[in-house]
């Protein structure tokens, strides 16, 4: 198992464990249970978003996601990347952060890196037409939600 895919599992499963935490109230020794990543329906950008970015980035994408508390580095609001980048939505770099992952973002390697994941969900690896499909579907969402 690649360590973006670990990576992965963690964000992901720190959604269902934040979940339980948040019911028990007082517990401080929180575990993160590692899992892969659940098939979602290429089609739907707010389905992945909500599957796989969520549990940081939180529902509405404003980056308070019930992870991001142990996070090294906050996740961004990502409905406000039109505003930073002079009004237009930054589609391609998107794609590309997405696809490569965004240590420089960050400034740490905590967001997953989409394009391997992604590959293997389908088995058909991080160059086939149905990742391609999954990355400008969560693009598309992401440039809907942008604040006016």
């Amino acid at each position: 198992m690649s360590t973006s895919t670990r990576r992965c599992g963690l964000l992901l499963c720190g959604l269902l464990l934040s979940s339980a935490s948040l019911a028990m109230g007082q517990q401080t020794n929180t575990q993160i249970k590692k899992v892969p990543a659940p098939y979602t329906s290429p089609t739907s950008g707010r389905e992945m978003f909500v599957s796989y970015c969520a549990a940081c980035h939180g529902n509405e994408g404003k980056g308070d996601g019930p992870a991001a508390p142990w996070l090294k580095a906050p996740p961004p609001d990502l409905t406000t990347l039109a505003k930073r980048h002079d009004g237009k939505f930054p589609g391609s770099y998107v794609v590309i952060v997405l696809r490569n992952g965004a240590a420089p973002i960050h400034g740490t390697l905590d967001m997953p890196i989409w394009g391997p994941i992604f590959g293997a969900i389908n088995g058909k690896g991080q160059d086939s037409p149905e990742v391609n499909l999954r990355i400008s579907n969560v693009a598309k969402y992401l440039e809907s939600i942008q604040s006016k």
